[in-house]
């Protein structure tokens, strides 16, 4: 029979629990590593802006197929029921009694249904279909506009995150070589190799690293603050960046192809497009007020008693008709006037307009495009001043401890090297946030 010893239970154990800490010890780290895509998926989907512009692209929607039914021909239907009072006869005038006479049959009642079709009507319905879609595709337009501010927005606070993250590794890590660097300086002075002063400077050296620490962990923690606020997530969830958040992307397309990408996906220049064809719509309006309206028309209804032709007659009669009903807005020819040339200087405007945000598109992409070759430039100095730093320390650190310069050159040379790895952090994050800013101006974020 097959028996399990102690040190083989206890072993099985062991492993069972380290296997459990490492499980449980990941995955918190796991649930909340994000990506940025999983943030703008999010965002987008808890937002509530992002939520009000899509009840508008529906309810823009509803409106093309109302819009719709003004095709199908007009039906109602009506009907009356009334008692005759006394026929009163004043053969002395108004101011003396009259003679009642009665009514034999005091009832009366109607019934009657009528349809109309529309046949021509200077083509309004037609521009007021092509209108209520002109409406629901800039409401689209605007959503997508919406959505691709947040995602920028969003872009923002999570490379925010990254930055500042990075800054505490690096700081961290400047702070823990500087206490060293403090035992060695407090063993220089023990010895009577340096002053005092030198250790007072290094240990203020190090109590401001420690504060700018503190400074970068607020501001970390702000930051996912914000981000959470988006997202609809607690204020305090701890957000973990994915470790791929920076993209390199190499700058392989040239301005005038980002201009032409503007051009074809802006959103704003869309909107813009849309609100032209919508002034252009209106005047097309304004200008058939002056046209006849044509349509056929059928009706038919029952009535008692008959009092439409003599002889009357107190019987329930029917009577029907159908035709073409045909109508001419003569008043329009002068009222309509001004209403026209409203409409042709509200399109003139918007023409301009249109012009207008053409230019700010052109200005917003040439900006984003400098700006983001000019990021990437940074990149390449922020790793050579890395370099350069990382060697001048080494010098002054050597020719400090052998008494050949003073503490302020180390301390210079210590911040030239934090600050060089800093400039890289900064300039890495706001290459991929001025990508991100080209890619928004160019309506493809």
């Amino acid at each position: 029979m097959f028996t399990i010893s102690n040190k083989m239970l206890a072993a099985v154990l062991l492993i069972s629990l380290s296997v459990s800490i490492k499980a449980f010890s990941q995955d918190p780290e796991q649930k909340n590593t994000l990506t940025l895509t999983a943030v703008w998926q999010k965002t987008s989907a808890y937002n509530k802006q992002l939520q009000m512009k899509q009840l508008s692209v529906e309810s823009a929607r509803e409106r093309v197929k109302n819009a719709r039914t003004e095709r199908l021909p007009e039906v109602k239907g009506d009907g009356m029921y009334a008692r005759f009072s006394n026929f009163a006869l004043y053969e002395d005038g108004i101011l003396h009694a009259p003679t009642q006479i009665p009514i034999e049959k005091k009832g009366t009642y109607k019934i009657s249904g009528e349809a109309f079709l529309n046949l021509y009507n200077g083509g309004k319905i037609n521009r007021e279909i092509h209108a209520a879609e002109t409406e629901a595709e800039l409401a689209a337009e605007q959503k997508n506009l919406t959505e691709q501010e947040l995602k920028y927005k969003a872009a923002a606070y999570y490379l925010d995150i990254y930055r500042n993250t990075q800054y505490e590794q690096v700081m961290l890590q400047d702070i823990a070589e500087r206490e060293r660097e403090l035992v060695e300086i407090r063993h220089l002075q023990q010895n009577g190799v340096v002053l005092k002063s030198d250790v007072l400077r290094a240990e203020l050296r190090l109590s401001k690293q420690k504060m700018t620490l503190l400074e970068i962990r607020n501001n970390l923690k702000i930051a996912m603050q914000r981000l959470n606020i988006m997202m609809g997530e607690p204020d305090d969830q701890i957000i973990h960046i994915a470790m791929d958040t920076l993209n390199p992307v190499s700058q392989q397309r040239t301005y005038e192809e980002y201009l032409n990408d503007a051009y074809a996906h802006s959103y704003e220049f869309k909107i813009s497009e849309k609100e032209t064809r919508l002034s252009e719509l209106k005047l097309e309006q304004a200008k058939a007020n002056i046209l006849p309206k044509v349509g056929l028309f059928a009706e038919y209804g029952y009535s008692y008693p008959q009092i439409l032709m003599y002889p009357y007659s107190f019987n329930l009669y029917g009577l029907g008709m159908a035709g073409i009903k045909a109508s001419l807005p003569i008043s329009q020819l002068y009222t309509n006037k001004h209403r026209k040339a409203e409409a042709k200087i509200n399109l003139e405007r918007q023409e301009i307009e249109h012009a207008d945000t053409k230019d700010r598109v052109r200005e917003e992409v040439n900006a984003a495009y400098l700006r983001y070759t000019e990021a990437l430039t940074r990149i390449q100095v922020a790793k050579e001043n890395i370099a350069q730093a990382k060697e001048n320390f080494r010098i002054v650190n050597n020719t400090y401890f052998n008494q050949l310069s003073l503490l302020t050159d180390l301390l210079d040379a210590e911040t030239q090297l934090l600050q060089s790895r800093f400039d890289l952090t900064t300039a890495e994050a706001t290459a991929q946030l001025q990508y991100y800013q080209l890619l928004k101006a160019t309506g493809n974020l």
